[in-house]
């Protein structure tokens, strides 16, 4: 526990953004209660701590079965949040989780992957009557509401955070870059350089995890199956192919996609003895894990954190049982770029909690004018300044 207590105490000192919407913000929630299904770490657990200084009762679970950190979830609910989230490879535990949030009869929902918001929408459909609406982090979160909405089944309206410039460009693209090689180096301490690293999926996570690979001198190559994205990584510098032959050459393998089987068995079957693994996409579909355990002549466990498996003689071996490698195995995004992002998160719920009766149900594009909040503060914390459009040049972009 307090190694857990120590850990939020260090985000606290780089989390200016949210340091600062405590102070404007104070009381704004007035025991609103929030259910939060979030990665839960240290720099969430200091979100959960901002919303309850913002007049909040928070709830909160985690949104991967790996992500926990079990000292900060201890930690946590010592600053008067309820917890319901342990580390655990028992999806039972994880979703019984997610449902005692639920079962706190949230007022605002702050979800990351949007099981929470699947579930309240197909199994605890009676708790929908008490729900302002949701603020969602994640590509595949926006994802999935975007088909409930289109099937007719979102009854609360919301914001879709992750499509805030703010976050896609930084979060998506520094954070996840960051902190996938991050953990990728610390759990196999492996040289990047020289190697032939293929990243599965150009959005903008896998910009950012191929930006990375190509600043520690990895050899990279991508594979795609949007056309245009495909010749953006080709203009940025990347080899371009398809999997089943980029696996043939692959040293590692990183996927950021959202979709399942990016990698398939026989792509497996393909590659080098000693390839190494890792997926950076929310859910743990990517790799075909399930294929590889089932056929593996042998599963042992190679590092903390990395198992390995024998397949036709040669070595497989993946990171964090193929769940999000930044936080199934490591500390997730750096803590300023998670400032960035829960900042964004704050101004949502408040929005929704102040316009909720004026909001319809459907997923909202973030606000433009809260986009342009956080950058402005952002760049007060670090003592920029930049130029601002004078009447008359306004008046000029007027013209035509």
């Amino acid at each position: 526990m307090e190694s857990g207590r120590k850990k939020i105490e260090w985000v606290s000192n780089f989390m200016p953004l949210l340091n600062y919407l405590k102070k404007e913000y104070k009381g704004v929630f007035n025991s609103t209660k929030i259910g939060m299904a979030i990665h839960l770490e240290a720099k969430t657990a200091y979100l959960a701590i901002t919303l309850k200084e913002l007049g909040a009762d928070v709830f909160v679970t985690g949104c991967n079965p790996l992500s926990t950190q079990d000292d900060v979830a201890a930690a946590l609910s010592e600053y008067g949040i309820t917890v319901h989230a342990k580390r655990t490879h028992d999806e039972k535990i994880y979703f019984n989780n997610l449902n005692k949030v639920l079962d706190h009869e949230p007022e605002l929902i702050l979800d990351d992957g949007a099981d929470l918001s699947v579930i309240l929408h197909t199994e605890r459909t009676e708790l929908l009557k008490n729900v302002k609406g949701i603020s969602e982090e994640t590509t595949t979160g926006v994802r999935r509401l975007l088909n409930l909405q289109e099937k007719g089944l979102l009854k609360v309206p919301v914001i879709a955070v992750n499509n805030a410039k703010m976050k896609h460009f930084f979060d998506n693209r520094y954070g996840t870059g960051q902190s996938t090689w991050d953990s990728i180096m610390r759990n196999t301490n492996t040289l990047i350089a020289g190697k032939n690293v293929v990243v599965a999926g150009y959005g903008w996570c896998g910009r950012g995890i191929a930006m990375r690979a190509k600043g520690l001198g990895a050899n990279v190559i991508v594979t795609e199956v949007d056309p245009i994205k495909a010749i953006e990584a080709l203009m940025d510098g990347f080899n371009v192919m398809k999997m089943s032959e980029a696996a043939k050459i692959a040293d590692i393998v990183v996927t950021s996609t959202g979709v399942k089987d990016v990698v398939k068995y026989e792509d497996i079957l393909n590659m080098k003895n000693g390839v190494i693994l890792a997926n950076a996409g929310h859910f743990n579909v990517e790799i075909p894990i399930e294929k590889i355990e089932k056929n593996a002549e042998k599963i042992f466990e190679a590092r903390e954190n990395v198992k390995g498996y024998i397949i036709n003689g040669k070595k497989i071996f993946v990171i964090g049982e193929g769940r999000l490698v930044n936080l199934a195995a490591g500390d997730g995004h750096p803590i300023e770029i998670m400032d960035l992002s829960f900042a964004l998160q704050t101004l949502s719920l408040i929005y929704i909690h102040k316009n909720y009766k004026n909001l319809e149900n459907k997923v909202y594009q973030y606000p433009e004018e809260l986009d342009e909040k956080v950058a402005t503060l952002k760049l007060k914390s670090l003592g920029i300044e930049i130029d601002k459009l004078s009447e008359e040049q306004r008046e000029y972009l007027k013209g035509y």
